[in-house]
């Protein structure tokens, strides 16, 4: 079999690989950019390990042929945050929305799709978002707990700060 020329944007770089056919984004990632924080669980889309950005939207690399992206702007996990943690990531952290930590960047990269176009969503809006994602330690209430944390630290950032009053 001929591979073809994937040309696309990765975290912001571009990117030119030799694929074939059948690779999906998810193998291009790990195995040939070697972008691992993107998991895979289960090659089915049926967990959400897999999640990223593809020209905005949150989609699952494991079911998405690497082909299908030729010219997208993708952006993974190692990209949401290069100079420090994400609020997402510290979130997690901070209120044991990761146990294991395998399902972490799928979920943190749903959320961060969540926030984007919703800063302030309820915790059914977050229950909706998330529920392609699957983990298998925390009982997901830490996970919910971590996005609306985030969210509110995310909305504090993007405040507009009071002028300073002179005296």
């Amino acid at each position: 079999m001929s591979k073809s020329i994937l040309k696309l944007s990765v975290n912001g770089r571009s990117v030119e690989v030799a694929v074939e056919h059948y690779h999906t984004l998810a193998s291009v990632l790990r195995n040939e950019l070697s972008l691992t924080g993107t998991k895979v669980g289960c090659d089915m889309g049926t967990c959400g390990c897999c999640t990223v950005h593809i020209d905005g939207k949150a989609k699952l690399s494991c079911l998405t042929l690497a082909l299908e992206c030729q010219g997208a702007n993708v952006r993974t996990i190692e990209a949401l945050n290069e100079n420090e943690m994400h609020p997402l990531q510290r979130a997690f952290a901070e209120c044991g929305g990761s146990q294991c930590g395998y399902c972490t960047p799928g979920f943190i990269m749903k959320s961060s799709e969540l926030l984007e176009r919703n800063p302030d969503p309820t915790r059914d809006e977050i229950k909706e978002a998330l529920a392609g994602n699957l983990c298998r330690c925390t009982g997901y209430m830490k996970i919910y707990d971590a996005v609306e944390q985030a969210a509110g630290e995310l909305r504090k950032k993007e405040a507009p700060q009071p002028m300073p009053v002179k005296a």
